[in-house]
């Protein structure tokens, strides 16, 4: 993977995890980290609508996570496996990004930062997460310059 977003993906995932240890972690400390890592403005605000996104809706992306991840919490799972799959949830239910493309990125966070499982993993849980309405579309290229 070496798409300009899969880069604001890498940056939004370790500032999630970043958030995840340290709660107290205030936004703009975030937003300055996010700017640091991807001085292409256009990045820097697709990570950052990541991660706030993930952040305003994580209630709902856990109650949904642990809805489909037979036998896990969400606090039982490996901190980079939660937040990529955090990640993946908010573009599969929340943004208009391909169901192919939201799990395959995910997928390439978790192969990345996790462990040897955790691809296997993240691509389960995520799998099951899918809308149903996204389900029958065609998974679309996703455009490098949006």
């Amino acid at each position: 993977m070496s798409s300009r977003r899969h880069k604001a993906r890498e940056v939004a995932l370790q500032m999630l995890f970043q958030k995840d240890l340290n709660h107290d972690v205030a936004p703009d400390v975030i937003r300055e980290q996010i700017q640091e890592a991807l001085p292409d403005e256009q990045l820097s605000r697709f990570a950052w609508s990541l991660y706030a996104g993930v952040i305003e809706s994580r209630t709902v992306l856990d109650q949904k996570i642990e809805s489909v991840a037979s036998n896990w919490t969400v606090s039982r799972m490996p901190t980079t496996d939660r937040n990529a799959i955090r990640l993946g949830a908010f573009e599969l239910l929340y943004t208009d990004t391909p169901p192919r493309v939201a799990i395959d990125e995910a997928l390439e966070l978790a192969k990345s930062f996790g462990s040897a499982n955790s691809s296997a993993f993240v691509n389960g849980v995520l799998d099951r997460l899918i809308p149903d309405d996204k389900r029958t579309r065609s998974a679309e290229p996703e455009s490098s310059d949006a």
